[in-house]
């Protein structure tokens, strides 16, 4: 009895040294983040100076320069990975307009073209609208109601869902592929309500995405004030009529990079761990909260290793991933160089939803991995990661699913990001400081225990 007492004795004075040790390193990654710390400096940088980075953009190029120039100043090794991108421009101010209600006359709205949209060009597109909430609305109206009309697509965020990620998810089909449904029945533009969480005066764009065979006709998204005045215009005016002038055009594809630095590990080199986020933004703005944020928390994962000489045992590789926004060709071409190289990507890590405080992380990954991660949460909580339950990993580390990769998405507070996602007003000031090193250095904290421990 005495011997199995003295050796459980071992095995828990053990884990308690363990554990005391990881506290003390996780501390002192918290300390220099949030003393010493570049994220927000980076983000400045990028948001104000490179700013909006639309696929195919000067700004794109720009800020592919800008990060492969700051990486080789920590990372061991820095460089771009080709990849061929859609080229979309917006073009000159849109225009949307109702004009002949018998209350309000002639009013002018606010809205943006929907991203890879056709433009109407000078004539611009007019008519009678239709609203409707969904896909099976616009089915019961057949060709016969919509032949000829401009669709307004009118669902808004469902406000009981406490997470916005899972409203946004509830209404976003309505963007992607409201045009290619309404133009099965004829219409000639699209009107889709913007997808925000609250009223505001400034429209959001996004991606839509054209079906094969079915005609491309104009879209374009509305603020989600007007959004409201238009449907109440519409109750009480059936025969309200619509303006709205767009000139987007679609050019062949162009050259760019996804931006890679890393630090090699000393005793499994071969074992990867990716952070990362998407270089590109939408052309409205500064691309600060998406995904400027997690491009810069990415970079800081790698620069507090180096500014603290913690040599890792594996490889940890920050990737700035090229056209998540309106394509994915970034997130498509890392892993196709993956399975050509056979890398062995041990977990990929990405953030991708604001720079806001940090909740916890999402994971899609098997039940044993999900559950090794959990068995950490005692050492995450204190810096505020408590959630870690909920299922999903970044659209630009999906690729690597196939190749057995868990998936480990950053999981900030979501109540504010959709009051900036795709809009004019997602720039810099919007970020605060402390939560973006928060954000970083807890992104920081997970890849050393998974670096130490493994998956």
């Amino acid at each position: 009895m005495k011997k199995i007492a003295f050796a459980s004795l071992i095995l828990f004075s053990i884990s308690t040294y363990g554990q005391t040790v990881d506290e003390s390193a996780i501390k002192q990654l918290f300390d220099q983040a949030l003393t010493k710390g570049r994220s927000y400096a980076w983000l400045e940088h990028l948001s104000t100076k490179v700013g909006a980075r639309l696929s195919g953009s000067p700004g794109a190029a720009a800020g592919v320069e800008w990060s492969r120039h700051e990486m080789e100043n920590f990372a061991d090794t820095v460089w771009l990975q080709p990849v061929m991108v859609p080229h979309w421009v917006r073009g000159q101010q849109e225009v949307g307009r109702i004009i002949n209600s018998k209350k309000i006359g002639t009013f002018d709205v606010n809205v943006c073209a929907l991203g890879g949209a056709v433009g109407t060009g000078p004539s611009g597109v007019s008519g009678s609208v239709v609203e409707v909430k969904n896909f099976d609305e616009l089915k019961q109206l057949g060709e016969k109601n919509i032949k000829g009309k401009i669709v307004f697509f009118n669902r808004p965020f469902d406000a009981t869902k406490i997470s916005t990620f899972a409203a946004y998810g509830g209404a976003v089909d309505q963007r992607g592929s409201g045009p290619s449904e309404a133009a099965k029945y004829g219409a000639i533009g699209v009107i889709v309500r913007s997808m925000g969480s609250n009223l505001e005066d400034y429209p959001h764009t996004g991606g839509l995405r054209y079906a094969p065979n079915i005609s491309k006709i104009p879209a374009i998204a509305i603020s989600t004030r007007h959004a409201e005045l238009l449907s109440q215009r519409l109750k009480e005016e059936k025969d309200l009529q619509f303006y709205f002038e767009t000139h987007c055009e679609t050019f062949a594809d162009a050259p760019s990079f996804n931006v890679i630095g890393e630090i090699k590990g000393s005793e499994y080199p071969d074992e990867i761990i990716v952070v990362s986020g998407h270089l590109d933004s939408w052309d409205l703005a500064q691309g600060a909260h998406d995904d400027g944020a997690g491009c810069v928390q990415a970079m800081d994962v790698l620069w507090l290793y180096k500014s603290l000489g913690l040599k890792p045992k594996r490889t940890i590789r920050a990737v700035m991933y090229m056209n998540e926004e309106n394509g994915l060709r970034g997130g498509i071409e890392y892993a196709n160089q993956a399975t050509l190289k056979k890398e062995n990507h041990i977990a990929a890590i990405e953030s991708d939803r604001g720079g806001f405080t940090p909740r916890g992380f999402t994971m899609s990954a098997p039940e044993g991995v999900k559950n090794k991660i959990k068995s950490w949460r005692p050492l995450l909580e204190p810096y505020g990661l408590t959630d870690f339950g909920q299922e999903g990993g970044g659209a630009d580390i999906g690729p690597l699913a196939p190749l057995g990769v868990p998936l480990i998405g950053y999981l900030p507070d979501s109540q504010r990001y959709f009051d900036y996602h795709h809009t004019r007003e997602d720039t810099f000031d919007k970020v605060n400081k402390r939560e973006l090193e928060l954000g970083a250095v807890n992104i920081a904290a997970l890849v050393y225990l998974v670096d130490k421990y493994g998956l």
